[in-house]
């Protein structure tokens, strides 16, 4: 049975301590020790990014962090897309793709989003109007494909 996740934007400096240490736990079990990737998850751009996070209870399952346009990319970008392992099934991750879409439409007026998609979710990604944009590449030892959401304001 599933449970209502309800999702919160927060700005770096907006995030309690424990919540960040929730957040950068669940990001090392999952991207470097699930996916035995060695690499910096703690890499300076949390501080220009803002969060989305879904917590079911005091529980944080889910996460995501997105950056402005031309922070990265002329678009804006969603990154370090997470569902924790016990949470994973449910269709958490399709609503924490909507709540980054949204927020980054209400924060940036665009529609138009960029995403580095682990090549084994493009699917999933497609089914938010994400499309495949070049070959696919390796980002730490991974293959990913570049993906663009274009959608009309």
């Amino acid at each position: 049975m599933t449970r209502e996740i309800q999702f919160y934007e927060r700005d770096f400096d907006q995030i309690p301590a424990k919540e960040l240490y929730q957040i950068l736990r669940l990001r090392s079990a999952i991207f470097v020790v699930e996916q035995d990737c060695v690499y910096q998850d703690i890499d300076n751009k949390d501080e220009q990014a803002f969060h989305i996070i879904g917590k079911i209870g005091h529980e944080i399952v889910a996460y995501a962090r997105c950056f402005p346009p031309e922070f990265y990319f002329e678009d804006a970008v969603i990154g370090r897309v997470l569902i924790s392992d016990s949470y994973r099934g449910f269709g958490y991750a399709h609503q924490l793709i909507d709540a980054a879409i949204s927020a980054i439409h209400k924060r940036f007026q665009t529609n138009t989003i960029k995403i580095s998609a682990q090549e084994h979710l493009e699917k999933f990604y497609q089914s938010h109007g994400f499309i495949a944009e070049g070959d696919g590449y390796l980002e730490d030892g991974i293959p990913h494909i570049a993906m663009v959401r274009k959608a009309s304001l």
